[in-house]
């Protein structure tokens, strides 16, 4: 919108309007409203989840120490919509397909998160939805974006082609041609495209879902995860950068610069809200949709297999889940772990919460600086 208005409209008459022109410059504002709307508005949606006594569950079969966090605000992660997409349609391009897409998958997420917070603070005693409800909604989030997807790559701007980390030659498609040639297999072309694009977006949905147990834990880590993809969206959509790095370029993906650092300013300024002892839980509102957009922006900016490195602790945690749900059926309820998700364990170990809190940062940042640096690495 100010895109719009400052540079199309106003820029051949204001001079240095101009300046709106360029990606980094727009992507800086971006950052800097959707910071100081999260903290702006932060005190009045605090004030109005405490009104309606829109307050925290804590499970009975957790930490004993989060007992006393019951009652604090929940669904703090409307802030982080709001001042996601707001700044987003101030500063991004809206001619852009791929910041609808981001946007979209940003507020469908958001809604599946905000029906289960709903179902849960309504009646004390529900758990939200089941795991089999949560995931059907998120496969149909996932099926309309494929399917927008696979018509953008029928009409050349966008492809399906995957992106191998260290390998620059390997670029395998995932859709199968040859049984989309044929009207009785035609479905069966877009199925391994649909199931990675599942595997990546819903997995990164969950994993910061169930990384949001302490106090600005999963917040933290989304700064600088959203920080790394703001990078690597730059990088890919511009000529210069992704000639020197040998990236496929798609000048598309610049716009999704402005998304991912209002994704960035957004997490920064909840987190200001949201440090220990938290003021504000984001709620599965939050979690979901921050998870579910960034690997939406990682399947767009075709580095699919290196957020497994961009999100790094967010795979420790959703795996060392997998591992205690499976290792308790598989070895007649042995465990792994004192307790899931992992940062639970390092608790019953006696760590502070702070501490785990800091020394999980500092492992995601290494982990998103390893995959910056393995873009020359190819």
């Amino acid at each position: 919108m100010l895109y719009w208005l400052l540079y199309q409209k106003l820029g051949s008459v204001v001079g240095p309007f101009r300046v709106f022109r360029y990606v980094t410059s727009r992507a800086m504002f971006a950052s800097l409203t959707s910071l100081f709307l999260c903290i702006w508005l932060g005190p009045l949606l605090i004030r109005k989840l405490r009104e309606f006594q829109i307050g925290q569950h804590i499970r009975e079969d957790g930490p004993k120490s989060h007992m006393k966090k019951a009652g604090t605000p929940t669904m703090g992660g409307l802030l982080i919509i709001i001042s996601i997409v707001a700044s987003a349609l101030l500063w991004a391009d809206l001619t852009s397909a791929y910041v609808w897409l981001a946007l979209f998958a940003l507020i469908m997420f958001g809604v599946i998160g905000f029906i289960d917070d709903y179902a849960k603070v309504m009646h004390k005693r529900n758990l939200g939805l089941t795991s089999w409800q949560k995931f059907g909604l998120q496969m149909a989030v996932a099926a309309a974006i494929t399917g927008v997807l696979v018509v953008m790559q029928y009409y050349g701007t966008y492809s399906t082609t995957l992106n191998v980390p260290f390998i620059k030659q390997l670029k395998p498609d995932l859709l199968i041609h040859a049984a989309m040639s044929n009207p009785y297999t035609y479905v069966l072309g877009f199925l391994p495209f649909y199931l990675f694009f599942v595997l990546v977006v819903v997995g990164a949905s969950n994993a910061v879902n169930v990384t949001d147990g302490l106090d600005g834990l999963a917040i933290g880590l989304m700064v600088i995860s959203a920080g790394a993809l703001t990078v690597l969206a730059y990088t890919s959509g511009n000529k210069e950068f992704s000639e020197y790095l040998q990236l496929a370029r798609n000048p598309r993906t610049a716009e999704l610069t402005i998304f991912c650092s209002s994704m960035t300013g957004s997490s920064l300024g909840f987190l200001w809200w949201n440090s220990h002892p938290a003021d504000i839980f984001m709620g599965d509102v939050g979690s979901l949709s921050l998870g579910g957009a960034m690997g939406v922006v990682a399947i767009l900016i075709k580095q699919e297999l290196l957020l497994v490195f961009i999100a790094g602790m967010f795979v420790v945690e959703l795996m060392s889940v997998i591992l205690q749900v499976g290792s308790f059926k598989l070895r007649n309820g042995k465990r792994i772990f004192k307790m899931a998700p992992i940062h639970h364990h390092f608790e019953a170990l006696g760590w502070q919460e702070s501490k785990i809190i800091a020394r999980f940062w500092i492992a995601g940042l290494v982990l998103a600086l390893f995959a910056l640096t393995t873009l020359k690495l190819r």
